[in-house]
């Protein structure tokens, strides 16, 4: 998928991301359905990092023999009032958003090296720590326990189809675009299979099913320095998420805005700032009424049936683009196409049939909701 999203970065941009390539690619009803799952997509998830770094706010507090009263820290369906915390960070990332793309990307790299450290001085503790006993069994639920496992995190790689809606904003996006997706995908794989590698030779994987298992883990093991130092890293890191998902969003609403798809407030830019100001106000809105009323578990999975779909979509979209368009500039190619971009469609539709059946239901409501926008509206 990311090699798909690789040729078609280079190839269409723009800052519609997989919007705007099925849109190349597939036309226009196919990119309606793509660019509002992918609202749904960037919505939700940037809801369920808000509320991951809710959980790191909590155990770094509590370092410091500080407790925050549970009905401030828990939404309703968990025996809170609200997810405070989760709601504060959505509203300063639209703070920072807001005030221009500078200040964004400035802060970004800030963070980024920040969490980098915090991984470097988790897996230092970690070889201490680590128990091979605790690998077996190495796959307590079989193949289909893996599946529904890589359907459940595949959210985590929403980062190089947030690279892709930057096109507009980017240096050399024809060369860029490609080196900045594919890298950014094999930094982050080899990453993920680090820590999780890690964590779950420290702990039996039934402890870890919390929101901040990281430095909860540490926690247990006595290592409150460590912890401290991961906690702050994971803050930073998913408060770098947040940024990156919100600002995905609101690019996403500006390209469907312009092809007249939404109404044309959600294109109007701020002259001073050259932000959708308006759209980053009113999304964030909406995106912290979900980070503080839903639980971590329901919003993850909304997420991924979205990503799942759109990464089909651009799949095929390849697929398509290069029969319907032979002649175009394409500076950077799929190898062994077309069986890498069917490939990659046929693994998303099956990591989608693994997901739950409250999540289809979901899914094919949100779909239907945006189906009556399209027709009555788009």
């Amino acid at each position: 998928t990311a090699l798909c999203y690789a040729e078609l970065a280079s190839t269409v941009g723009g800052c519609g991301g997989a919007y705007g390539y099925a849109y190349a690619g597939l036309g226009e009803f196919i990119a309606w359905l793509i660019g509002w799952n992918l609202i749904l997509e960037y919505g939700v998830a940037t809801s369920t990092v808000a509320i991951g770094w809710s959980g790191y706010i909590k155990d770094m507090l509590a370092i410091f023999s500080i407790h925050l009263p549970h009905v401030l820290t828990a939404g309703p369906f968990e025996g809170g009032i609200c997810d405070l915390p989760a709601v504060f960070i959505i509203l300063l990332t639209s703070v920072v958003l807001a005030s221009g793309i500078h200040h964004s990307a400035r802060m970004n790299r800030i963070i980024v090296i920040a969490k980098l450290v915090a991984i470097v001085v988790f897996v230092l503790v970690a070889i201490k720590h680590f128990n091979l006993k605790n690998w077996h069994p190495f796959m307590p639920f079989g193949w289909h326990g893996v599946a529904a496992g890589a359907g459940l995190i595949f959210f985590a790689y929403i980062g190089f189809d947030a690279v892709a809606t930057a096109a507009e904003e980017t240096i050399n996006p024809q060369r860029n675009l490609p080196i900045a997706i594919i890298g950014s995908l094999t930094v982050c794989t080899l990453l993920y299979m680090l820590v999780s590698g890690m964590i779950t030779g420290m702990a039996p994987y039934t402890q870890l099913n919390v929101d901040s298992p990281v430095s909860e883990v540490l926690l247990q093991y006595g290592e409150s320095f460590a912890a401290g130092i991961v906690a702050m890293g994971a803050i930073a890191g998913l408060t770098s998420v947040t940024l990156v998902m919100y600002y995905g969003l609101t690019r996403i609403l500006l390209a469907m805005s312009r092809d007249g798809l939404l109404p044309h407030v959600f294109s109007e830019i701020n002259p001073k700032t050259q932000i959708p100001t308006r759209v980053v106000w009113g999304t964030g809105i909406i995106i912290a009424i979900i980070a503080g009323f839903t639980p971590i578990g329901v919003a993850a999975e909304m997420v991924n049936i979205g990503t799942l779909a759109a990464f089909a979509i651009v799949c095929i979209g390849v697929v398509f683009l290069r029969v319907r368009q032979p002649g175009l500039t394409r500076p950077f190619k799929v190898p062994f196409s077309p069986y890498v971009p069917i490939m990659g469609a046929m693994v998303c539709l099956y990591l989608m049939a693994n997901l739950s059946e409250m999540t289809w239901v979901r899914f094919v409501i949100w779909s239907a909701v945006g189906l009556v926008i399209y027709f009555i509206y788009g």
